[in-house]
C-alpha cells in the first residue's frame, strides 16, 4: 500500500500543488479544506502523515494539531504564511514534527516529508531486538514506544530520534548541532531556538511521568542525559 498524506489547507491552488507533488512521488494523498474537514477525514481515513497549513478559517491548523494530539501520534508538518519564530515554536511545541513557510518548493516538502517517514519506519532487523535503558526511562526503537517506570510517554517522531540519541551515547554532551543531525535528514537549516522546543517538550514529557532529570544542559556546550530516577 502507498504511503498515505492528508493535506489540510483552505487554498485549492496549494492543495492541488502539493497533491500532484505527493502522487508524482508515489504517495496516495487525501484532501481537506479546514480543519474540521481534516479531522473528519482523518477519522474516516486514517494517513501516514498529516500537511496541516496553520492559518486556515474556523478551525486552524493549530487547533486541529491539538485535537488530533489527544488520540494520535501521526507526523505533522506544519505550513505556514508566515516566517514567525514564534509560531514556529508554538506549532513544534503542540507536537508538529516540522514546519515549512510559503512559498515553498514542492521538491524540498516532498523532501521533509519522506525524512519524517523514514524517522518512523521500523528499525531494520539487526535493531528491532534492541532496547534502551537509563535509570526508569526505557525506549523500544522496534515500537516507536518510550517508558518512563513502566508508563508510556507519547513522543513525535522528532523527539523520539533526538532521545534516542541521547540513550544510545549517554555519557556524550550533545551540540545543537549534533542534535540537529541525529534528528534531521539532507542537512536541513534548523535553528537553535527549534532544537530548545524539541528539548522543553521532551522534559515536559518526561516530567509529567515522574521524570524530573531526563536531559541536563550543560551551559555553553549543549545537553546531555540525566539519570533518568525514578522518584522515591
Amino acid at each position: 500500500m502507498p504511503t498515505k498524506i492528508l493535506v489540510v489547507d483552505d487554498d485549492p491552488h496549494i492543495r492541488e500543488v502539493i497533491g500532484y507533488a505527493l502522487e508524482q512521488a508515489g504517495m496516495s494523498v487525501a484532501l481537506a479544506s479546514d480543519g474540521s474537514k481534516g479531522i473528519a477525514r482523518f477519522v474516516v481515513e486514517p494517513a501516514d502523515l498529516i500537511v496541516l497549513d496553520v492559518g486556515m478559517p474556523d478551525m486552524d491548523g493549530l487547533e486541529m494539531c491539538r485535537r488530533i494530539r489527544k488520540s494520535s501520534d501521526v507526523p505533522i508538518l506544519f505550513l505556514s504564511a508566515r516566517d514567525e519564530e514564534i509560531d514556529r515554536i508554538v506549532g513544534l511545541e503542540l507536537g508538529g514534527d516540522d514546519y515549512v513557510t510559503k512559498p515553498f518548493s514542492p521538491r524540498e516538502l516532498v523532501a521533509r516529508i519522506r525524512a519524517i517517514l523514514k524517522r518512523t519506519e521500523r528499525a531494520p532487523a539487526e535493531l528491532r531486538a534492541e532496547v534502551l535503558t537509563r535509570g526508569a526511562l526505557c525506549l523500544h526503537p522496534q515500537r516507536h514506544v518510550a517508558e518512563f517506570a513502566e508508563r508510556e510517554v507519547r513522543l513525535t517522531a522528532l523527539e523520539f530520534a533526538i532521545l534516542r540519541g541521547f540513550l544510545s551515547r549517554p555519557g556524550q554532551v550533545f551540540s545543537r548541532q549534533l542534535i540537529v543531525d541525529i534528528a534531521y535528514d539532507d542537512n536541513m537549516h534548523v535553528s537553535d531556538r527549534t532544537i530548545d522546543s524539541h528539548i522543553r517538550n521532551i522534559r515536559a514529557k518526561l516530567a509529567a511521568a515522574g521524570c524530573v532529570d531526563a536531559v541536563e544542559t550543560v551551559h555553553g556546550v549543549g545537553f546531555r542525559l540525566g539519570p533518568c530516577e525514578a522518584a522515591g
